[in-house]
């Protein structure tokens, strides 16, 4: 039987964690990357290396197993071959020959986390192509003096084409400042994915020159399977680029897309172990994801609309939060309220269906309420023209509120953490006028 085992990566040493990784594929094994709080005991062992199923009916190793949001909500587990990395990181590499950059000599920086697919790719592609590979630590990321201070004395530094990965929430606090800017427009070619470029931040580095790739791929995929060229970004190009050489896309009807490409992971697995077919009998994996292609003479340009299973019904009305949350976040920004963080969750409503909550985190508030209270007022303000089943009926500070670092909200954990506020209060009096003018 093929065996399993856990790697546990240690943000503040992922290079002992490449090391364990390497030896147990060696060994043919499967193995599972799991994250650890860096603000954790660095002993201790999280809960799901101890539940780890055993590997039984599993094909050969080796291979991974790499954590997914799913495809339809909640977390699953997708077991792909080492194969599948080489693949993704040939057709990768075949990309960056398409716009002159060789991969065997270039700089790969990484501020992702290794143990998710966005972070364990760039070393995995380095590796390959015999690239040179750079760790970036969570904090430095926080610290753009410093990040540049130490990046400008890397020998490499301005002597290859170095490429960067980032979601949007590092690149937009990167952008702010001077030095942040500076190390970006350093770069040759910028991955961006892991959530949607909002449009103020697309705007904000175009102006700045940044070389920016929108790109889209997903734990199911091994990473990446659209990237638009950065000149084309520049020049004003808003969509996630065309589909790499080896990756087919179509949308269904209902507006959902479809990849099909030859590194699919080879199935979900459960927390029991058993597998699960991914892809259907066309060998097409359906995506939680709504698009839209736009033909070119060549191929088209993929355009991701949202999550088709973040939506909800409210009052016979469709709904994307995440969507509204962009939206949020920008009229936020020009209103020059210190919004940090929104997150807008669904509660059910006996007459809507459902309704949306919003949490939200300020950035400089700095614990003084009456700041606070007049942010939250300008929040509702700016809010108040839009349609009913939009506007939230209740708001929640929470001062922890972050995504991932990969950039994705854990929904569901922010689900339990309303649900227990909810538990031992109403809802702010001051929104049920709200509530029931929206009616």
């Amino acid at each position: 039987m093929t065996s399993a085992v856990a790697v546990l990566c240690d943000p503040l040493s992922p290079e002992d964690t490449a090391i364990r990784l390497q030896a147990a594929l060696g060994k043919g094994q499967w193995v599972r990357l799991l994250g650890r709080d860096p603000s954790a005991d660095r002993g201790s062992v999280p809960p799901e290396a101890v539940q780890w199923p055993e590997a039984v009916g599993w094909p050969e190793g080796p291979g991974l197993v790499l954590s997914s949001g799913g495809s339809t909500g909640g977390r699953s587990f997708c077991l792909h071959p080492v194969g599948n990395l080489e693949r993704s990181a040939q057709a990768t590499a075949h990309w960056l020959r398409c716009i002159s950059i060789d991969p065997t000599t270039a700089l790969v920086w990484n501020p992702l986390p290794f143990h998710h697919v966005s972070g364990l790719m760039p070393w995995w592609r380095a590796c390959q192509w015999g690239a040179a590979h750079v760790w970036l630590a969570p904090a430095l990321m926080k610290h753009p003096a410093r990040l540049l201070e130490r990046s400008v004395q890397h020998p490499a530094w301005r002597q290859k084409p170095m490429l960067l990965s980032l979601v949007p929430t590092q690149l937009r606090r990167l952008l702010v400042h001077p030095r942040g800017r500076r190390w970006l427009q350093a770069m040759d070619v910028i991955w961006v994915g892991g959530a949607s470029l909002p449009e103020d931040l697309a705007a904000a580095s175009r102006q700045a020159g940044l070389k920016l790739a929108p790109c889209y791929g997903a734990t199911e995929t091994a990473a990446m399977v659209t990237a638009q060229r950065p000149r084309d970004f520049l020049t004003g190009g808003t969509s996630c680029g065309q589909p790499l050489e080896d990756v087919d896309l179509q949308v269904g009807a209902d507006g959902a897309l479809a990849v099909r490409c030859d590194r699919l992971a080879l199935a979900r697995v459960d927390h029991s172990g058993e597998l699960h077919p991914l892809s259907d009998s066309q060998g097409w994996w359906w995506s939680g994801d709504r698009a839209r292609l736009s033909e070119t003479a060549v191929q088209p340009h993929l355009h991701v609309l949202g999550r088709r299973d973040g939506a909800i019904l409210s009052g016979g009305v469709t709904v994307y939060p995440p969507q509204l949350e962009e939206r949020l976040m920008a009229a936020a920004r020009s209103a020059s309220l210190p919004l940090g963080a929104v997150l807008l969750l669904a509660v059910s409503d006996r007459e809507w269906g459902e309704r949306l909550v919003a949490l939200v985190r300020w950035s400089g508030a700095d614990g003084d309420s009456e700041v606070a209270a007049r942010c939250l007022g300008g929040l509702r303000a700016l809010v108040s023209d839009w349609m009913p089943a939009e506007r939230p009926i209740a708001w929640h500070e929470c001062d922890e509120l972050e995504p991932t670092a990969a950039g994705k909200w854990e929904r569901a954990r922010w689900q339990v953490w309303l649900r227990s506020l909810e538990a031992g209060q109403t809802r702010p009096c001051d929104d049920y006028a709200l509530r029931h003018r929206d009616q």
